[in-house]
């Protein structure tokens, strides 16, 4: 059976460090801020936009939710990214995804100043990833690069096998897969005999975004699962993993839910104070 990455408790962990940080930088006068902006009623873009809140408030950050109504036009959002950019009691802002069809996701995301761009979307922070120099990194890849950290799990000389290309999580994986010495092979809804690419993988990362496609036929003994998928089939929650054909081969699984979401929050939080430490060194 496979080891399960406790996802909620290495999240808790990363927490109480970001609280220390933040506590430290109490001695500078420094208290780290984060806005978030939420457009419209999307019921999961609401949920998340609350946990993240929530999250930021326990760990000491200033936080402030920004709610506006889906009838927001591009121009309003832009010049309100402007005026947080500008804010000095903010240093991370964060624009809940998915927008509204006539809002460029693009020109919002290149309006947020890369300082201040949390979620390590912007062109600076992704070219700066590729060069591997300092920026923002985005949170769910560099959440699961400290999972497997805190799991002891060697990355260098391993092959390892990413599953989905998006900007947010495929392709920043990859990269930061590349940076730790593993050897990348990046899959996606166009790549044909997906299974022979899976079976030789000591490291497999599902993000993809289809429920349970990856089974245990296509996992070889011992690999390395990371599920990054939330999916909901038959009312219930799960990822692009079926965990329970797949977890008798692994041996190291992460769960849906209470695998790579709380990371991915944990180290939101620590790219806020990121930001907040970097201003203070200017």
């Amino acid at each position: 059976m496979a080891i399960l990455i406790d996802g909620k408790a290495w999240a808790a962990h990363d927490r109480a460090q970001t609280a220390a940080a933040v506590a430290k930088l109490a001695d500078s006068g420094v208290k780290p801020g984060l806005a978030v902006v939420l457009i419209g009623e999307h019921p999961a873009s609401m949920s998340y936009v609350r946990g993240k809140d929530r999250a930021a408030k326990e760990a000491g950050i200033y936080s402030e939710v920004i709610r506006l109504p889906s009838s927001t036009t591009e121009s309003g959002l832009l010049n309100l990214v402007e005026e947080l950019n500008h804010d000095e009691r903010f240093h991370g802002i964060l624009v809940q995804l998915p927008l509204p069809a006539h809002i460029s996701e693009r020109s919002v995301i290149e309006a947020i100043a890369p300082h201040k761009d949390v979620d390590g979307f912007h062109p600076l922070n992704v070219g700066a990833l590729a060069l591997g120099l300092p920026g923002m990194i985005p949170c769910t890849p560099l959440g699961i690069m400290r999972l497997f950290e805190y799991e002891g799990i060697a990355l260098e000389g391993k092959q390892a096998v990413v599953i989905g290309r998006s900007h947010i999580v495929g392709k920043p994986m990859a990269q930061l897969l590349l940076a730790a010495n593993a050897t990348v092979t990046v899959c996606h809804s166009r790549t044909t005999e997906l299974a022979s690419l899976t079976r030789r993988a000591d490291i497999v990362i599902a993000a993809i975004g289809k429920p349970r496609m990856i089974t245990g036929d296509m996992i070889k003994q011992g690999a390395v699962v990371i599920d990054v998928g939330m999916n909901r089939l038959d009312g219930e929650l799960c990822g692009d993993v079926d965990f329970a054909d797949v977890e008798p081969t692994a041996s190291h699984i992460t769960p849906v839910p209470g695998g790579v979401g709380p990371m991915t929050i944990a180290t939101l939080l620590n790219n806020t104070v990121k930001g907040a430490a970097e201003r203070v060194r200017i």
